[in-house]
């Protein structure tokens, strides 16, 4: 077992009990708020990215690209606007998986949902964001996916370097 599916595992856990304990849990395959609104374009591991990385086809890697030149709030290049959907969920990032489940000392990581139900609800266990990002950064230095796309070499297209 990787790492980074170790990691991945405790955030799944950690996140399905934590959705299972509060029926109301308003982050779930589904929900893009977050992923409409982001301060930047998505930060990853190399290990992330590589797996991000199979996952992709041109337009998405257009979109990445693009995304580099964005404003804030940036919507997240890997979003299906229409849909709402994550176009990689399988293997999106762990801050995507993790996000509004965990939190900092005294920050609670999420959408004005989540505050509220950090505010009104004592009984959250939440998940510690500095450890996880802690364990991240053993995995090496994250950078956003346009940075990683430009290190990347281009995808080969049937047998020729493209």
């Amino acid at each position: 077992m990787t790492p980074l599916y170790q990691i991945q595992e405790q955030v799944r856990a950690r996140t399905e009990e934590t959705a299972a304990a509060h029926g109301n849990w308003p982050c779930r395959k589904g929900c893009d708020d977050c992923c409409r609104h982001l301060a930047s374009v998505p930060r990853v591991t190399r290990d992330e990215w590589l797996m991000i990385e199979n996952a992709i086809n041109p337009r998405l890697r257009e979109r990445i690209r693009g995304s580099a030149q964005k404003t804030r709030p940036v919507v997240c290049p890997l979003l299906d606007e229409d849909s709402g959907a994550c176009l990689i969920y399988a293997v999106r990032p762990v801050a995507c998986r993790s996000y509004g489940f965990y939190a900092e000392r005294d920050k609670v990581l999420g959408c004005h949902r989540i505050e509220t139900l950090a505010r009104d609800s004592l009984h959250v266990i939440w998940g510690n964001h500095e450890t996880l990002e802690d364990r991240l950064a053993q995995l090496g230095p994250a950078r956003e996916l346009p940075e990683w796309l430009a290190v990347s070499p281009p995808p080969r297209i049937h047998g020729v370097q493209g």
